[in-house]
């Protein structure tokens, strides 16, 4: 039953017959789509293989334990390189959404027709392709390495980085805008006084907290020749050395929770 308040009190009110109608109708339709997606779920399923999937899973685990840890020595150089793209990644990606951000912003763009238009295309189309993707496609330009890798998570956290911020570019205190402009103060010096100081503890937390998603997503780029631990995955998946996985799976585990645990900090610290 739909809720009116007055004088600070709910007042329930019982529905139309067109509204009961309109009710009764949307979770038919619901029903409709369920079904119709346990259908389609079913025709693309080999329900053989659901069937023989604990017996498989249990013999993947018997020959992944125990973990071979001697091969912890081959992973300290993936893993610091896996740290490098993420960083290095992280701040490539600032460096070129930092500008994005403040064209794309209504109340700091030079141009809405032109250049807003612009800057907004550009952080739709990096947060519309993954970073695996972003991976593949310049290791197939430039080559395998650590330079796809880091230039893959930096197309990557422009547009995450590049959105937030604009975002918070535009809830900035107008009246503090007002005051720096109301002194004389030019175009640019009206930004640095009075919207960068409002906008530098959410550029802060933004920044920690794509560096940590990074963290998680350089770990796989290797999958596809761009570096880091990943190219030890890929070499001991080929192999089917299962004990490998293990360990790798592990310092993977390791790093992402250290990698949270330095950007709550990090945040809490700023913000």
């Amino acid at each position: 039953m739909p809720v009116q308040i007055v004088d600070s009190r709910p007042v329930w009110q019982r529905h139309t017959r067109t509204q009961q109608w309109a009710i009764w109708a949307g979770w038919f339709a619901l029903v409709l789509a369920t079904v119709w997606c346990w259908q389609v779920m079913n025709r693309g399923t080999i329900w053989a293989f659901v069937d023989d999937a604990p017996r498989q899973a249990s013999d993947l685990l018997s020959r992944a334990w125990p973990p071979r840890w001697s091969y912890m020595d081959r992973l300290w150089q993936p893993l610091w390189d896996t740290l490098n793209i993420a960083t290095l990644g992280t701040l490539l990606g600032i460096v070129i959404a930092v500008p994005i951000a403040f064209l794309a912003a209504s109340n700091t763009t030079p141009s809405k027709s032109l250049l807003r238009p612009f800057a907004l295309f550009v952080i739709v189309a990096s947060r519309s392709i993954n970073s695996l993707i972003w991976a593949l496609l310049l290791v197939a330009i430039i080559g395998p390495g650590l330079l796809a890798g880091i230039m893959a998570i930096a197309f990557r956290s422009i547009g995450f980085i590049g959105k937030l911020l604009y975002e918070a570019i535009e809830e900035v205190d107008t009246s503090q805008v007002e005051a720096v402009a109301a002194t004389g103060a030019s175009r640019m010096q009206t930004m640095d006084y009075a919207i960068v100081p409002q906008i530098l503890p959410a550029f802060a937390g933004i920044s920690v907290f794509r560096w940590d998603i990074n963290i998680r997503e350089s770990t796989i780029l290797g999958l596809v020749g761009a570096g880091g631990i990943g190219v030890q995955l890929e070499s001991s998946l080929a192999r089917l050395a299962w004990s490998e996985i293990t360990v790798i799976f592990a310092v993977i585990l390791v790093t992402v929770v250290f990698s949270e645990w330095i950007s709550g900090k990090v945040r809490h610290a700023i913000i």
